[in-house]
């Protein structure tokens, strides 16, 4: 069943998404953390790990695919992994550049930080990006994300060193920020 936003569905990726998911991930201006050029992630690899997943009922990772309601038109994806049950998890995304600017980004970050809060019970939600990546900050803001790393000149785009930013939020921030839901998990 796909978490569902007002304009959009994160729906779980299918074997058909593999070409768009391999274009969108070698389109360098949608990429803001690619360590080798020219990118070189192809519908093989894709199908790889596509195809070597296990069905577990403890999933650690997912990835969606972003798409509108209406006409079911594929704007990008957004993932999660390294999930540490009812603790942390990290979580990606990638928009095609026609949709930057019309809040889906931000939208489908709501719906994804809501299944991992009150859904998933996660404590605390990570992201990565590049000091090069001012939409992401700003994308990460907007939702409570606060600067918790940095790693000077780790990323190498378009002939500029850019610093490695890790951002996070934890529970209790989320929650504040969206009293409409219970925090029916407490911690120690």
């Amino acid at each position: 069943m796909p978490l569902e936003g007002e304009r959009l569905l994160l729906r779980e990726e299918r074997p058909d998404d593999i070409p768009f998911e391999a274009g969108l991930r070698n389109d360098l201006e949608t990429q803001a953390w690619p360590k080798a050029l020219p990118p070189d992630y192809t519908e093989a690899m894709y199908r790889k790990r596509f195809e070597g997943r296990e069905f577990s009922m403890d999933r650690r990772e997912a990835r969606f695919i972003i798409e509108l309601k209406e006409t079911h038109e594929q704007v990008g994806y957004i993932s999660y992994y390294d999930l540490e049950p009812r603790f942390s998890v990290t979580y990606g995304l990638a928009v095609l550049k026609k949709f930057w600017g019309t809040g889906l980004a931000a939208e489908a970050q709501a719906v994804l930080l809501k299944f991992l809060f009150v859904e998933l019970g996660m404590r605390v939600v990570r992201l990565w990006t590049t000091s090069g990546n001012p939409a992401m900050i700003r994308l990460a803001e907007k939702d409570g994300f606060k600067l918790s790393g940095r790693v000077r000149q780790s990323a190498f785009r378009s002939g500029q060193l850019y610093d490695g930013i890790t951002m996070d939020i934890l529970r209790e921030e989320y929650f504040a920020r969206h009293p409409e839901w219970a925090d029916n998990l407490p911690f120690l």
